[in-house]
């Protein structure tokens, strides 16, 4: 009964964040900053925070997977991989430009706005490497080899992002 309680909760945080975080990505679709200064920028990069966490959270079985250190299951990874689908598309508007607060607290680099060309490559890179692990698993149903290559391709895009994009 505990359990069912727990994931009941997990499941509601789950939900308001992603709530609160598809809130702020439809409001940030406009090219001008929001409103309301550094408390808009503050707020962007809570949001973006969160949704990387969100995906972090849910790649994580994957990753368990690929390091042996869980059996694949195919309803939870089928839910991880859908959560990072999801969550992927609502990096396309996560760095406004009043979001560059030079502080180190967000762990983005400023080379994200003034190399912006590339980190948008690699975001892209992200995103279409998580659709193809998405096909994959669809027709694959296992840890197969393909399984397994789709999903480092994405763990690989994290870290190259990680490596030019975000402070250690």
């Amino acid at each position: 009964m505990r359990e069912i309680s727990m994931r009941a909760r997990c499941a509601g945080i789950l939900g308001a964040t992603l709530l609160l975080s598809t809130g702020f990505i439809l409001s940030a679709n406009s090219q001008t900053p929001p409103a309301g200064g550094l408390n808009a920028a503050r707020q962007a990069v809570d949001e973006r925070k969160a949704v990387y966490k969100l995906i972090g959270a849910s790649f994580k079985p994957i990753g368990n997977v690929l390091k042996g250190s869980t059996q694949y299951d195919a309803a939870t990874i089928q839910k991880s991989i859908d959560r990072v689908v999801f969550l992927s598309g609502l990096l396309d508007e996560a760095f406004p430009e009043n979001s560059n607060l030079g502080d180190p607290e967000t762990k983005a680099k400023a080379d994200i706005w003034t190399n912006h060309a590339d980190f948008e490559k690699k975001e892209k890179n992200f995103q279409t490497h998580v659709l193809a692990l998405q096909k994959v698993n669809e027709t694959e149903k296992g840890a197969t080899e393909a399984f397994k290559t789709a999903a480092a391709a994405v763990g690989q895009d994290c870290k190259a992002c990680h490596d030019d994009y975000r402070l250690k």
